[in-house]
C-alpha cells in the first residue's frame, strides 16, 4: 500500500475487515487528538482485503458490527483493530516516546550524590551510549526502569519518594489543591479554621523543585513548605 494511504484492519470471529486511511488523520485519531472518524478515511467503502479491492457485504457487516454505517464501522476498527503505519510515523512515535522516557528518569531519579535531579541532557547523552532500542508500543515506566538498570554505570541513578509539608494561606489556598495532587499523592490534609490549607505530599524527589517553582507562582511566594520524614 502507497504511504499515502495507509490501512487499518481487524478480525472478529474469522472475518477479516479493512479501511483505506490518511496516515496522519488516522495516528492522529488513534491518539486521540481529532474525533472525526470522517477526516481520516481515504474512502467510506469496508474491504475485506483492500489492496485486492475487495468489499465487504452489508450483510456480513450487519452480522458483525449491527450496522452498515461505514463511519460506525470505521470507528471500531479504528478503535479495536490495528493500524498500518508509515516509516515516517514510526520514527514520530519512537521520537515521542524517547521523550517520555527521558522526561520520567528525570522526573523520578535523583542523583544520590546530592538528592538533585538529573538534567534531560545528560539522561539523553547517557542514553545514546547504551544504544537501548525504544519500542512505541510499550509502556513509559516499563521501559524506562529497563534503561535505568542500563545508565546505572554511566551515571549514578536512584529512585526516590519524599514527602514535603505544605502550608498555604487563606488567599491561595482554594486554588492550589488542584496542582498540588497532580505533582503526587496527598497523604493528609487539613482546612484550617482561618481558611489556610496544609497538607503532606508524598512526590518523586525529581519534582521537588518544579513543585515549588508553580506553588510560589501561584502564590506569590506566600507559602511554607519543608521536607519531612
Amino acid at each position: 500500500m502507497s504511504e499515502r494511504y495507509t490501512v487499518a484492519r481487524m478480525t472478529h470471529n474469522g472475518e477479516h475487515f479493512e479501511i483505506l486511511t490518511k496516515p496522519q488523520h488516522a495516528l492522529s485519531y488513534r491518539l486521540g487528538k481529532t474525533t472525526s472518524v470522517s477526516e481520516v478515511l481515504a474512502t467510506d467503502t469496508i474491504f475485506t482485503d483492500a489492496g485486492k479491492g475487495l468489499k465487504a457485504s452489508e450483510e456480513n457487516l450487519q452480522d458483525i458490527f449491527g450496522t452498515t454505517d461505514p463511519l460506525k464501522i470505521a470507528a471500531v476498527i479504528l478503535k479495536k483493530g490495528t493500524l498500518q503505519l508509515t516509516t515516517e510515523q514510526r520514527k514520530q512515535l519512537v521520537e515521542e516516546k524517547r521523550r517520555q522516557i527521558v522526561s520520567f528518569i528525570s522526573r523520578e531519579c535523583v542523583d544520590p550524590k546530592t538528592n538533585l535531579p538529573h538534567p534531560p541532557l545528560r539522561i539523553e547523552q547517557a542514553m545514546k551510549q547504551i544504544h537501548y532500542s525504544i519500542d512505541a508500543s510499550r509502556g513509559v515506566e516499563e521501559q524506562a526502569k529497563e534503561i535505568l538498570k542500563l545508565l546505572l554505570p554511566i551515571i549514578p541513578l536512584k529512585m526516590e519518594k519524599i514527602s514535603v509539608a505544605i502550608r498555604i494561606p487563606p488567599e491561595h489556598a482554594s486554588k492550589v489543591y488542584g496542582t498540588v495532587k497532580s505533582f503526587g499523592t496527598i497523604k493528609r490534609d487539613q482546612w484550617q479554621a482561618d481558611g489556610s490549607w496544609s497538607a503532606i505530599v508524598e512526590i518523586s524527589a525529581g519534582l521537588y523543585g518544579p513543585l515549588l517553582d508553580k506553588l510560589g507562582k501561584m502564590t506569590r511566594g506566600n507559602l511554607e513548605t519543608k521536607m519531612v520524614k
